[in-house]
């Protein structure tokens, strides 16, 4: 099956022009239409981003606004949580990087996270968590750290924990625990590195890998790429997430693995739609087109009212990778 098989029916750019939200419109004339656009940094000073930033503590971090149940994690570790959340609105939305002396504050407070074993640990409690220790990374390289020593030191970490098959697990979900049972064990747990790949995990990871210029070449990368690929519209063998219809439950900043996010790290991995279950992934996307150039997609997580232009602002840049 040929890449030239799998064509959009309606051309998006139009309404994305059109949508009234000058951050979609900066980055669909930039990454689709390839235009000469002003500063990123002009994005910066919007009324939403200036609102957002005036909520950073002093350490980096933001407060979770929401009711925390303090028998599953600290306060410190909801508001790790909240601040990759932040950070990707930032980062995704409006551009924000380490010029910003604001995105230098939140990445010294991940960086306070990070673990001397190399992951960024707290999220689930003192458990392992490839998941948030790949997707806060890739938001960092995003902001250009991607040469950091802290960064580096990410990738040696999530390579060392890499199971036999070549994806990646939530460690203590091998031994069988739930949940509140590992957040309340103080000893991480190590993976059984015999059990199969988790897509969720897998495809959370390939995130860093992906946004990074060198390691998106690795062959480890490649390969767990290949596993992901293989997994499209199928149930996850762990419990998280489980169910095949969350590969079609879509959100923007990317968070868990669906079959955008999936899509876009494979295209910047070097995949191509001869690949059959890319094509599929596509061909999927094609048929979820509106007559409008939209997409109807059961898009979760947020609150923001141009959720739609964005996820479809993301569809159009990995069709543009995929010719």
């Amino acid at each position: 099956m040929s890449s030239g098989a799998v064509k959009l029916k309606i051309n998006p750019i139009p309404i994305l022009l059109s949508c009234d939200n000058p951050a979609v419109e900066y980055f669909t004339r930039r990454d689709l239409l390839g235009e000469e656009v002003g500063s990123v940094t002009d994005l910066w000073q919007f009324p939403s981003v200036l609102k957002i930033l005036k909520k950073q503590q002093g350490n980096g971090s933001w407060k979770y606004p929401g009711k925390i149940r303090e028998d599953l994690r600290s306060r410190e570790n909801y508001d790790q949580l909240e601040t990759y959340r932040i950070l990707g609105e930032l980062i995704e939305k409006y551009g924000l990087n380490r010029n910003h002396h604001q995105i230098q504050d939140a990445a010294e407070y991940f960086f306070s996270c990070q673990t001397s074993e190399g992951d960024f640990r707290g999220i689930y409690g003192n458990q392992y968590a490839p998941t948030y220790s790949s997707a806060t990374m890739e938001l960092l390289i995003k902001a250009g750290y991607e040469n950091d020593k802290h960064i580096k030191k990410g990738f040696r970490w999530l390579l060392s924990i890499q199971q036999d098959d070549g994806g990646w697990v939530i460690p203590f979900r091998t031994s069988g625990m739930n949940l509140k049972e590992a957040m309340l064990d103080n000893d991480p747990k190590l993976p059984d590195h015999s059990r199969p790949f988790s897509h969720l995990v897998t495809g959370m990871v390939l995130r860093a890998f992906a946004a990074h210029p060198e390691y998106r070449k690795a062959e480890d990368a490649k390969k767990a790429g290949v596993l992901l690929a293989s997994r499209f519209f199928q149930a996850d063998k762990y419990p998280d997430r489980k169910n095949k219809e969350y590969w079609e439950r879509v959100s923007y900043p990317f968070w868990f693995t669906d079959v955008i996010s999936a899509l876009d790290s494979l295209s910047l991995l070097g995949f191509t739609a001869d690949n059959s279950h890319i094509w599929e992934g596509l061909n999927f996307l094609c048929n979820r087109q509106n007559p409008d150039g939209l997409f109807k997609l059961k898009v979760v997580r947020g609150s923001d009212n141009d959720l739609k232009y964005w996820i479809c602002l993301a569809i159009c840049r990995l069709f543009n990778r995929y010719g």
